[in-house]
């Protein structure tokens, strides 16, 4: 760039000097003509050289567990990687699950390159069926497993366009406007996870998604790429983006082949039944169960439309191989020995809805639990639902079910890295900057910890909140204070808004202190009260217990109607205010409680 401005630097000089020459005036016209404009391109050149920077900015994973998607832009050129949803929290009543914000691409839909998924959890991919049309359908790539279950779940949203999907191999290499993607494969508790590598102009980025060291993977299954991921770290690495869900643990994580060792002895040594709850997702998982029992001369039965799914794309896949006489319908499970029938459902984390807790509250129509059951948590528990799952196993001991969970023994391997095996994923790669994503504000702290204890400072340690633009320009990395929208988007049903936590608020304070309803019926013409007001509560108060408190507001609201100007109309808009104020004040006066107040004005 210096050579280029300093010959145009000396072009320009000399032109002047020929302008004032008189004899070749003509052609001296020309170059004047042309040499400002040489100039303008120059000097507009070294600007844009000078601004351009790669921005790297999370719309959801760093301050929850859930919601991973990975924005990434340079020079105009856009690529996400994820696009998951968050389950809801207990304080968030009806909401069917949570999104990220995609304001930010508003109007720049054409500058997005493609959209790379590292596996097939839905916190990953659960959020394409509403995100992708609104970004104008850009490809998708991702591996073979990973598309299937993305095509799949897009099948229950009718209306949509298909996807614009591509399969990718593990050795494959992918041009995305300025950037260039390579691949390497990682463990995790479902086929098909595989780490991102961005080639940037400004330096090399990697993206673990979710990630564990399984040294002895799953039958079938191949340990992570360990001398792949030594070899990128040795081209330079300047930023790695790292799972931090179990980073807070010491230690490695265990292996899913010594979960298959304490699932078989479970399995063989069952007096009668077994009833396995998992994941749907966890399929390393399930593969084990159905090879231990198709091992020791067992049926499985499946139950749950995502579990029955998920089996039968990776079987038509390859991923998972057994006699098909293994897998028989739950309805006939009554023609087997009970010692010789292993069920596997969804529902470990107390779901309202899922088979587990149909089956423990004598609610399916197929199952129920009798008495010599042993029933086997496979899953660990989600921050949340603890009090579920306890009320969950205590239905299930109540019935004559054995309860078997992780906390007992070792029937559940997570999925993610461990302290130890973060240290030996930031050795091999040895980025520059170490950005902790995927977890709680606090959990990413403690994946800084670990970050620090191999010798790293802060400045080059980022903890990011959502949305915050982190800035890499000449090999240098910037935590910047600013901000793109990373809102909740909530999914309610059949509507998507970001504006749902007004309604949300409002089932809050249901939830919290109910609701009162208060009806008068009022003269159209004056206002006046023409029967006494009507007073129903919800969630509020029991009517019957409080009726001096119910006949006190009655009468006060009927004294506040009364009072209107009797030679106005009637103003239903400013008795319904006048009774929402002062009703609210009252019960909060008498109760503690700011229960929903709604007015209800009859005009007669």
């Amino acid at each position: 760039m210096e050579t280029t401005t300093k010959n145009s630097h000396s072009t320009t000089h000399r032109t002047r000097r020929v302008y004032h020459t008189k004899n070749d005036q003509h052609n001296t016209h020309k170059k004047i003509n042309k040499q400002p404009t040489q100039k303008a391109r120059t000097s507009f050149s070294r600007f844009r050289a000078e601004d351009k920077k790669l921005k790297i900015m999370v719309l959801g994973g760093l301050e929850e567990v859930g919601r991973n998607c990975t924005l990434i832009e340079y020079d105009g050129d856009i690529i996400f990687i994820d696009m998951g949803l968050q389950f809801p929290e207990e304080d968030m009543p009806g909401i069917d699950y949570i999104i990220p914000n995609m304001s930010y691409l508003k109007g720049k839909e054409k500058q997005i390159k493609g959209v790379i998924i590292s596996h097939a959890h839905y916190d990953h991919i659960g959020a394409i069926p509403h995100t992708i049309p609104k970004l104008g359908y850009p490809p998708i790539y991702a591996l073979p497993l990973t598309n299937a279950i993305i095509k799949k779940r897009q099948e229950d949203y009718k209306g949509l366009q298909p996807l614009n999907i591509h399969n990718v191999k593990l050795d494959d290499k992918l041009k995305l406007g300025v950037f260039e993607i390579e691949f390497f494969h990682l463990n995790h508790n479902i086929p098909d996870t595989m780490g991102i590598v961005i080639n940037t102009p400004e330096g090399k980025i990697v993206h673990t998604g979710d990630w564990k060291f399984d040294f002895q993977p799953a039958t079938g299954e191949e340990p992570a790429d360990l001398a792949k991921i030594a070899k990128i770290g040795q081209s330079g690495v300047l930023a790695l983006m790292s799972d931090s869900t179990n980073a807070s643990q010491p230690g490695t994580q265990i292996s899913e082949l010594e979960i298959g060792t304490n699932l078989e002895d479970i399995i063989s040594k069952a007096p009668g039944r077994i009833i396995i709850g998992t994941f749907s997702s966890l399929l390393s998982r399930i593969k084990q169960i159905i090879e231990t029992a198709e091992k020791l001369g067992k049926v499985i039965a499946l139950d749950g439309y995502s579990m029955k799914s998920n089996i039968e794309i990776a079987k038509e896949l390859g991923y998972m191989k057994f006699n098909p006489k293994t897998l028989i319908d739950l309805k006939k499970i009554d023609n087997y020995p009970l010692e010789k029938v292993v069920i596997v459902c969804t529902g470990a984390q107390g779901e309202k809805n899922a088979s587990l807790m149909r089956i423990a509250n004598g609610e399916h129509r197929t199952l129920k639990i009798i008495k010599g059951d042993t029933v086997v948590f496979s899953s660990s528990v989600i921050p949340g639902n603890e009090r579920t799952v306890q009320r969950l196993k205590d239905t299930l001991f109540r019935k004559g079910a054995e309860v078997i969970h992780y906390q007992m023994m070792d029937v559940h391997a997570g999925g993610h890295a461990k302290a130890d095996d973060v240290k030996l994923m930031i050795r091999l790669m040895n980025p520059k900057y170490f950005i902790p994503i995927e977890g709680n504000h606090f959990l990413l702290h403690y994946n800084a910890k670990v970050a620090k204890s191999m010798g790293y400072v802060d400045a080059n340690i980022f903890i990011a909140d959502n949305g915050q633009i982190m800035e890499f320009k000449n090999g240098i990395g910037k935590l910047t204070n600013e901000k793109i929208v990373s809102d909740y988007v909530f999914v309610d049903g059949l509507g998507v808004s970001d504006e749902t936590n007004i309604v949300l608020r409002d089932r809050q304070v249901l939830a919290e202190d109910g609701m009162i309803v208060v009806i008068a019926t009022v003269d159209s013409k004056t206002g006046q009260l023409i029967q006494n007001p009507d007073i129903i509560s919800r969630g509020f108060v029991f009517l019957k217990e409080n009726r001096q408190l119910i006949e006190d507001l009655r009468h006060r609201v009927k004294k506040l109607v009364v009072d209107s100007d009797p030679l106005s109309w009637a103003d239903s808009n400013n008795i319904k205010n006048k009774i929402r104020d002062y009703v609210g004040q009252f019960l909060f006066t008498k109760t503690g409680k700011r229960p929903m107040v709604l007015p209800v004005v009859i005009e007669v």
